[in-house]
């Protein structure tokens, strides 16, 4: 007889003042065509607007905190706290399931995964499609895809709940990114689902405050790659990064 595989997932959505986005990604969640999900919202109290249209869906959410925190990983964490899924994903205000389907697309790819992820469509504040992100998420993800830059971002990973830690506070950016790779140091299966699975939204704080994102990125990878390898690695990401921006200043003449 088949073991059917129907796992249960935490979706954890933190905002704050986010008026403009916040139904759009509720609604996404909410439209999911796969059932065992347990939805968490943390609301850092905001007070313009939100608060009203997250009362309004508020019967759909598992669990529900709405008080001040101390920045977005503080709040990430008291999501991941109380979650209680087989899997856990972050879902933050303004982001979005790249379709109603995704959630079970996702877990019918593959049973028993430690961590299942995809591809990324941006989008901008006017909702337009941006294509994907200049990193691709790779074929095969492990610890070494991250060294020349953040392959996958946490709105297109999927992790096993038991192998999650909390974020790292001390960064203020960039706790993402250690969390991630942590749970790539734990775990033993890893599904590329090649499908797109999240729509994220352009310009967060990790773009406004550019150089202290770069600085804790640097430190993270060197905990996980190294001092000497992380230097090489951030030499290439800066020639790539030149080059980039090169050809997109071209194409845009």
């Amino acid at each position: 007889m088949e073991t059917i595989f129907k796992p249960v997932l935490s979706v954890i959505t933190v905002v704050y003042n986010n008026v403009k986005h916040i139904e759009r990604t509720l609604r996404s969640v909410i439209n999911q065509t796969y059932s065992p999900i347990e939805f968490i919202v943390i609301d850092g109290a905001s007070d313009d607007g939100t608060f009203a249209i997250l009362e309004k869906y508020k019967n759909h959410f598992s669990q529900f905190i709405s008080e001040p925190d101390k920045g977005i990983y503080h709040a990430m964490n008291k999501g991941l706290a109380i979650a209680k899924g087989d899997y856990v994903i972050f879902v933050n205000s303004g982001d979005e399931f790249h379709e109603p389907q995704t959630v079970e697309q996702v877990f019918s790819t593959q049973a028993f995964a430690d961590i299942y992820y995809g591809e990324t469509e941006m989008i901008n504040e006017s909702l337009k499609s941006q294509g994907k992100r200049r990193h691709k998420a790779p074929e095969k993800l492990s610890l070494k895809s991250f060294k020349h830059g953040m392959s996958v971002c946490h709105q297109a990973i999927y992790i096993k709940r038991s192998i999650t830690k909390p974020y790292d506070t001390k960064y203020q950016l960039s706790a993402d990114i250690d969390w991630i790779l942590d749970a790539l140091t734990k775990a033993k299966l890893v599904v590329n689902t090649n499908r797109y699975v999240a729509k994220y939204l352009m310009g967060g704080m990790s773009k406004k405050r550019h150089r202290l994102s770069l600085t804790e990125r640097y430190h993270i990878f060197k905990k996980y790659y190294g001092f000497l390898p992380n230097l090489l690695n951030h030499g290439l990401i800066a020639v790539k990064l030149a080059s980039y921006w090169s050809i997109k200043g071209k194409t845009n003449d």
